[in-house]
């Protein structure tokens, strides 16, 4: 019956995740493997290793994942997703890390010696299970800038951590050469993989944690399934091996959005601010500031208009606002589209979710391929809070960090109308020619108070 059941749980975690392909059934799939993962628990608790005399730290345990998962989850803002996903991976890693450990003091004990699968996967699950959960840590700081989002580093950083990376693995070789008989150079090997962790996560800027975030999450899904070998559960072992697979895919996705390589996001340092290049002995262009009533009247006259939402949508949670704004437009005849950058916000699917958030129809949404041969023929383009998706300097400049990145074709529209709190960089440090542009117009302000402003002033009209 208990494999019956971890066969179950596995059956709707790979269901959950094909209902997670689309945004139209992604809260189903979440639902399925919540089952799933109450189904794997549940029969867990009479697998015969499992003690009666240890319910109890089991009940406290369960108790304890409850209320630090449950309420947390229910209080956070949208705009915070990021950080509480690194966080909960980053606690996913550092157990898996605890159960390597408590297995290899249960192996010495038993006097279980030797490179046995078992031990291998003992090891592998360690050192991998902590480099995610200290890598997680720092990423969950930089995006809650608990930590600067720029690069952090140190001379000599790469060289460390390849020596980093050789005595860890000389460490390994010689444990299992050896024998599993020596605790303090389990520990060293631990703390030497946190370490690693740490000192490679720092030098990754910000603007990078996304794709951080989902590699640290493929790591951790590799140590869990190395966990199942450890543990003899299948349960864990299927489950590590889907979110390992589907977490390494998703980098690789993010990687070709922003058509650069995991090597160039992990060792480039992108985030450190660059300041514009231009002649300082010339008169710098300043951008055209209007009104909330000067952009309605612009939206007003238009037969079509393209709405890009952004990372400062989602700080404002202006996507109410929004999709009210774009209802009064239909209204008055003018079609209104949703331009989706693949990396806009600080997720993959962040902008998507707050926009069906608002039960924004899903077919208005476009993606890139999509939309970017409309932008030409769109009388206006309001872009709410994008930054970097809508720089034009992605195209040609091959100095900026963000050169190569496919954008959202913005500039070539008719009429550009940009909501934004300052004239300030985005995640990649970089200045934004767009703002400066002729045929873009700035409006000021936070934007949930901005949209609803124009949406007002549209009532007039």
């Amino acid at each position: 019956m208990i494999d019956i059941g971890y066969l179950f749980a596995a059956m709707a975690f790979i269901f959950a995740l094909k209902l997670m392909n689309s945004p139209l059934t992604a809260k189903k799939g979440n639902r399925v493997a919540m089952i799933g993962m109450a189904v794997a628990l549940v029969v867990t608790l009479f697998a015969p290793s499992i003690k009666p005399q240890n319910f109890m730290w089991i009940g406290v345990g369960l108790a304890i994942g409850f209320v630090g998962g449950y309420f947390p989850a229910k209080r956070v803002q949208m705009t915070a997703i990021p950080q509480m996903v690194a966080l909960l991976n980053g606690l996913g890693g550092g157990a898996v890390a605890l159960v390597a450990l408590f297995e290899f003091l249960e192996a010495n004990h038993l006097g279980h010696t030797g490179a046995s699968v078992q031990s291998v996967t003992t090891v592998l699950s360690a050192i991998i299970g902590s480099i995610s959960f200290a890598g997680s840590m720092i990423a969950f700081g930089k995006l809650q800038e608990i930590l600067p989002g720029r690069p952090i580093g140190f001379k000599g950083q790469q060289g460390f951590n390849l020596a980093l990376v050789i005595f860890i693995t000389a460490l390994s070789l010689a444990m299992l050469a050896f024998g599993q008989t020596n605790v303090a150079l389990f520990i060293a090997l631990l703390g030497a993989s946190l370490v690693l962790g740490l000192t490679a996560v720092m030098p990754i800027g910000g603007a990078d944690m996304p794709v951080v975030i989902s590699l640290l999450n493929s790591f951790t899904g590799c140590a869990a399934g190395l966990a199942g070998f450890v543990l003899n559960n299948n349960a864990l072992l299927i489950g590590g091996g889907l979110v390992g697979a589907s977490g390494f895919i998703l980098t690789l996705q993010m990687c070709v959005a922003m058509n650069r390589s995991l090597g160039n996001v992990l060792f480039s340092g992108m985030g450190s601010i660059v300041a514009s290049t231009g002649d300082p002995t010339k008169p710098q262009k300043q951008p055209k500031s209007y009104s909330p009533e000067d952009v309605a009247i612009l939206l007003s006259n238009a037969n079509s208009v393209v709405i890009v939402p952004g990372y400062g949508m989602a700080v404002a949670q202006a996507q109410h606002q929004a999709k009210e704004l774009a209802g009064k437009l239909m209204a008055m005849g003018v079609d209104v589209k949703y331009a989706v950058h693949p990396v806009a916000g600080r997720m993959p699917g962040h902008m998507n979710v707050l926009l069906a958030e608002a039960d924004v129809p899903y077919e208005q949404l476009y993606e890139l391929e999509q939309i970017n041969p409309l932008f030409p023929e769109t009388d206006v383009v309001l872009v709410v809070g994008a930054n970097d998706v809508v720089n034009p300097a992605a195209r040609y400049d091959k100095t900026s960090p963000i050169y190569g990145m496919p954008i959202l074709d913005v500039d070539k529209a008719r009429t550009v109308i940009v909501s934004k709190r300052s004239m300030n960089p985005g995640f990649a440090g970089v200045e934004n020619e767009l703002f400066l542009n002729d045929n873009t117009v700035m409006v000021f302000g936070n934007a949930k108070t901005t949209i609803a402003k124009i949406s007002t002033a549209l009532d007039q009209y």
